[in-house]
């Protein structure tokens, strides 16, 4: 046995766990080496005298004590543990939040006439009235925004009607195959935009 295979034995002696060849081996090793045999002497005293140090006393509410003079724990909120744990959800909804308030800005900013349509040709603009004339004919869909869009007598549209933030007359005998649809609310504007943009 060498001086470094000796010094972790030392520690199991110490400790009441080396028996056996091990501490014989350990035993020889120590009479033959004077340095590994100083080293044991002096690690059997500091043994010896951590030994002798009294166990303190320690009364039955030191743990009530401690614990007391703790600051408080914070208690956080479900939802903001919730979103510590999925920011990307966090990122989403701030996202959503700003582009929703630049479509509320374009929504309430936004005051010029606008006139969209397959067939604008067959169609009057009068300053915001779009006007459909009495007994022409639009094929497609005829999208007014911020407008007022008239349809006359006899007047024929081939597709949808849509109004944004503006207003619709139309005559009794006006002739129209597609929906109607008014939009006044900017969430509905919104749900329109989405939708044209896909398609």
């Amino acid at each position: 046995m060498n001086c470094k295979q000796a010094l972790p034995l030392m520690h199991e002696y110490l400790d009441g766990d080396l028996q056996g060849a091990q501490a014989l081996e350990l035993k020889q090793h120590l009479l033959s080496c004077p340095e590994c045999n100083s080293l044991f002497r002096r690690m059997e005293t500091t043994d010896a005298l951590v030994r002798s140090i009294p166990t303190p006393t320690v009364s039955s509410d030191l743990t009530n004590r401690i614990m007391g003079s703790l600051p408080p724990v914070k208690k956080r909120k479900p939802w903001t543990q919730w979103i510590r744990r999925h920011p990307a959800v966090s990122v989403a909804a701030v996202f959503l939040l700003t582009m929703a308030g630049s479509f509320m800005t374009l929504w309430n900013n936004n005051t010029e006439l606008m006139v969209r349509g397959a067939d604008l040709e067959r169609v009057i603009i009068q300053g915001d009235k779009v006007i459909v004339p009495k007994g022409e004919t639009v094929k497609g869909n005829l999208v007014v925004e911020n407008g007022q869009l008239v349809v006359e007598d006899d007047a024929n549209v081939e597709g949808n009607l849509v109004v944004i933030d503006g207003n619709m007359n139309l005559a009794s005998t006006a002739h129209i195959t597609g929906n109607k649809i008014r939009i006044d609310e900017a969430l509905s504007w919104i749900w329109f935009k989405l939708n044209d943009l896909m398609h």
